[in-house]
């Protein structure tokens, strides 16, 4: 554990990996992000093309800095939907969060390393980078586990939440194929999911309880 926020952690990691006491794999690490664009790769093998529209979290930006590197490199060009927690917002109010908040973990950065690049993949599909509540966060990761059986992280969810707010919007046309990437496992941060689920006391190991306890 280091003290402060993620920024802060950044910012001495970085020192020590300047000075060769460590080797950074963040998404400051060209390596990274060379990585992470095979997800652009995998989606348009899956739907022999690309959708769309890409909608994922921001927090560092690798990501869809990554992902909007590998469609272009195959001669895809979907819009890319970028977003940030209200309270770690940094590229949509233009300026570093000094002391960004959410209860999405993964997105909690003030001043994103591949902010550019962000950017970049926002203007040149013709795409957007905007902001989502933790009360819209948390409803879509509910919203997830409910109808398709995945527990994401919060931050994953983000994408989910912002493609809906554009759809309630009227912003985003119901017919428009959209491909959401969930960028990390709930059990990367797992501190959320009893407060949001409830009472989580134990029923008996019987069948029959489990059968009540579930509706089924």
């Amino acid at each position: 554990m280091v003290e402060g926020n993620f920024d802060a952690a950044l910012n001495t990691v970085r020192e020590l990996g300047e000075a060769g006491d460590a080797v950074v794999v963040n998404s400051i690490n060209p390596d990274r992000l060379e990585g992470q664009q095979t997800v652009a790769w995998e989606i348009a093998d899956a739907l022999e093309g690309a959708p769309d529209a890409v909608a994922l979290p921001v927090g560092n930006a690798g990501n869809i800095t990554a992902a909007w590197r590998g469609f272009v490199r195959v001669g895809l060009r979907p819009r890319m939907l970028g977003f940030q927690a209200v309270g770690a917002a940094p590229i949509v109010q233009g300026a570093p969060v000094p002391e960004p908040e959410t209860v999405a973990t993964a997105i909690r950065i003030g001043n994103p390393a591949s902010w550019e690049g962000a950017t970049a993949a926002r203007d040149e599909s013709g795409g957007l980078i905007e902001s989502v509540t933790d009360a819209q966060i948390l409803a879509a990761q509910g919203d997830v586990a409910r109808m398709e059986g995945i527990f994401c992280e919060p931050a994953s969810a983000a994408g989910v939440a912002g493609v809906r707010q554009l759809a309630e919007a009227g912003r985003l046309d119901r017919s428009t194929s959209v491909v959401c990437i969930l960028t990390g496992h709930g059990l990367k941060d797992p501190d959320t999911a009893p407060g949001e689920l409830g009472d989580l006391a134990p029923v008996p190991a019987t069948a029959d309880a489990i059968r009540q306890a579930i509706g089924a």
